[in-house]
C-alpha cells in the first residue's frame, strides 16, 4: 500500500525515502523553438522564461525573453561572446540568475549586472555594451589553482544562504564567491577521476556545470572532460567552508541540477560521447536522491538549462535543437 501510495503521490509523499522502480511518464513539450545555441534559463513572477543565447564569437550573445505562449523577445544584446584561449569553443551567455528585479548574466569571462525591474518582453532591448560587469575571468586566471587547469570558463550561478554568489567556473574547475561587486574567493576545486578507458589522459578533469544550494550544501554537478566515458560523471556536495565530498555517482555528462521533489533532485543528462563526439538525441531527465537514480525521460537532444516551475514541472534548453521544452506531470 505505501508503494502505491507512492507511486499515486510521486511529489506529495514526503515519507517515501526510495525512488520507486516505475515513476510515471513525464509529458515533454516544446515552448519555443529558433533559439540560437539555448543555454542557462530562469523564470520570473509573470511567468516569462528568460534564456541564455551563446552567440557566434563575435560580441552577439543575447538574453531573450519567451513568453509562456512561446513568443520569443531579445532583451538583452551584444554580451560578450568569444572563443575560449585554450580550446577555442564560443563561449557566450551561459546561465544567469534573476532576483529582487536584478538579473546576473554569466557571458564568457564576465558576470553582467542588469536591472531589469522594469523591462516588458517588447520592450527595446537593452545593449550590453553599457551595461556594468565583471571580469570573473582574470581572477580566476590569477588564482594559484593545484590543479593548474590555466583556464577558466565562468559557467554557472546560484545565491547563498548569506545572499552572495556561487559561481561554478567549468574551465578551472573550482566553486567562487562573489561576496560582492569585484570580491571574489574560491570555495573549492574540483576533483577529476582517473581514465578508466584505454585512449586519453590518465587525468580527468571534474568540469563542474550546475550548481544549487539545498538547505544545507551546495549541490555541483560534473560534466567531465576528455574522453568522456559514460558512467563516471559525479554530483559532488560542497560544504560552505570547502569541504567537497561525493554526493552521488555513476552519471553521465551531467549539465545542470533543479530542487526537484521529496524523492529527489532533477538533473540533466547531455549526451552519451561515441566515436564521433557527442550523440544526438541521447540526453536524458534523471532523478537522483543521493543513493539511486531513475531515468524519467531520454531521447533529449543536448539538454543544457533546467529550471524548476514547481515539484511537478520544469523548464528546459536544448542545445541540439534550439528549443525550450517543459517537462511535466499532468
Amino acid at each position: 500500500m505505501i508503494y502505491l501510495t507512492c507511486i499515486a503521490f510521486l511529489f506529495f509523499y514526503s515519507s517515501c525515502k526510495k525512488i520507486p522502480d516505475y515513476v510515471p511518464t513525464l509529458h515533454i513539450t516544446t515552448v519555443a523553438s529558433g533559439l540560437v545555441s539555448p543555454m542557462g534559463l530562469e523564470t520570473d513572477a509573470n511567468g516569462n522564461i528568460w534564456i541564455c543565447e551563446t552567440g557566434t564569437g563575435y560580441n552577439d550573445g543575447k538574453v531573450v525573453v519567451v513568453k509562456p505562449s512561446g513568443e520569443v523577445y531579445d532583451a538583452i544584446v551584444h554580451m560578450s561572446s568569444m572563443p575560449n584561449a585554450l580550446s577555442g569553443e564560443i563561449e557566450g551567455p551561459a546561465h544567469l540568475l534573476l532576483d529582487s528585479g536584478k538579473l546576473y548574466v554569466l557571458a564568457a569571462n564576465y558576470l553582467y549586472t542588469v536591472d531589469v525591474s522594469n523591462f516588458k518582453p517588447g520592450n527595446t532591448p537593452l545593449d550590453a555594451t553599457s551595461l556594468q560587469y565583471e571580469d570573473v575571468g582574470s581572477f580566476s586566471l590569477s588564482y594559484p589553482w593545484v590543479n593548474d587547469a590555466n583556464d577558466t570558463h565562468p559557467y554557472n550561478l546560484t545565491k547563498g544562504p548569506d545572499g552572495d554568489l556561487y559561481i561554478s567556473d567549468a574551465g578551472a574547475n573550482g566553486i567562487l564567491h562573489r561576496k560582492g561587486a569585484g570580491v571574489y574567493s574560491v570555495v573549492a576545486e574540483i576533483p577529476g577521476i582517473a581514465n578508466p578507458l584505454p585512449f586519453g589522459p590518465p587525468q580527468i578533469q571534474g568540469v563542474p556545470t550546475g550548481i544549487i544550494y539545498d538547505g544545507h550544501d551546495f549541490l555541483v554537478t560534473t560534466l567531465l572532460g576528455f574522453p568522456f566515458p559514460s558512467g563516471y560523471a559525479r554530483i559532488y556536495k560542497v560544504s560552505r567552508s570547502g569541504d567537497v565530498s561525493v554526493y552521488q555517482e555513476g552519471f553521465t555528462s551531467l549539465t545542470d541540477i533543479a530542487e526537484g521533489n521529496v524523492l529527489g533532485h532533477i538533473v540533466l543528462q547531455f549526451a552519451i560521447s561515441g566515436a564521433k563526439g557527442f550523440e544526438p538525441n541521447t540526453g536524458a531527465i534523471v532523478l537522483a536522491n543521493g543513493k539511486t537514480s531513475r531515468q524519467l525521460a531520454g531521447g533529449l537532444n543536448m539538454p543544457v538549462g533546467i529550471k524548476q516551475v514547481n515539484q511537478r514541472a520544469w523548464y528546459i534548453t536544448s542545445l541540439g535543437d534550439g528549443t525550450l521544452l517543459k517537462a511535466a506531470y499532468y
